[in-house]
């Protein structure tokens, strides 16, 4: 079997592409697809750990803009994010994959409390671990909880896993049809040029910790072993690149 060139990962998933086409909720033909990606991974010997986000229920932020008060709102956005960890353990169980979620907020009926070194015993028996709740805090996306996370168990790549973007580009290339792709960057050049990998904490954060980050298409089906397997996919990000 050729061996995996990530060890232990964690995937970030946006709420948003969790719901498919609709734009709004939980798509079961996306979450099965997922799932099941995950599974593949899973049986070349890989350490999958899950961050979730809530944007397809629930967007602090806007709602913030709004006039919400942003704490109160950004804590909405976490709940919403245990609605998908749920969704998607549930998901991944159908199909026999032993699966625990951790929050980051107590809630211990449905979930356990995010504990490292637990996180960390249930990936080494090959379990996937689903991180809900962000950060725990409000006023940080669950992009730092994803950069955060895979800090503290000390994963080899975060896969930003996007819906309908393969890549990241110079602009916008929906808008702009001379929109480059780059396959390679550096955290630098992410932060000084603002390009839409993550938010400036969770990118400094990788690039304080030398975490890479590979940005693919989740809508592939495939793609999360592709990228797992070192193929070229996506676009890289490490601080090593010139």
């Amino acid at each position: 079997m050729v061996e995996a060139k990530y060890k232990r990962v964690v995937l970030k998933l946006s709420g948003e592409a969790l719901a498919g086409n609709e734009g709004f909720g939980i798509s079961p033909e996306v979450i099965k697809s997922v799932a099941e990606q995950i599974r593949e991974v899973t049986q070349l010997g890989v350490q999958v750990s899950v961050v979730v986000g809530g944007g397809n229920i629930w967007r602090g932020v806007k709602a913030s803009d709004e006039g919400m008060d942003r704490a109160h709102a950004d804590y909405m956005g976490m709940l919403a994010t245990v609605l998908n960890a749920l969704a998607l353990q549930d998901a991944l169980e159908r199909l026999d994959v032993v699966t625990r979620v951790q929050t980051s907020i107590e809630m211990r009926q449905v979930a356990e409390p995010y504990i490292r070194r637990r996180a960390i015993r249930h990936l080494e028996k090959c379990r996937v671990v689903i991180f809900a709740g962000g950060t725990g805090n409000p006023f940080f996306s669950t992009d730092t909880a994803a950069a955060l996370r895979a800090a503290e168990i000390d994963a080899e790549v975060i896969l930003m896993a996007k819906n309908g973007v393969d890549g990241v580009y110079s602009a916008d290339p929906q808008k702009d049809p001379e929109a480059v792709k780059y396959e390679t960057l550096n955290f630098m050049t992410v932060l000084n040029q603002g390009l839409g990998v993550m938010d400036a904490t969770a990118t400094s954060l990788c690039m304080d910790n030398n975490i890479p980050i590979l940005v693919f298409s989740i809508t592939e089906s495939g793609n999360i072993r592709r990228a797992v397997m070192g193929e070229p996919i996506g676009t890289i990000v490490r601080r090593d690149i010139v």
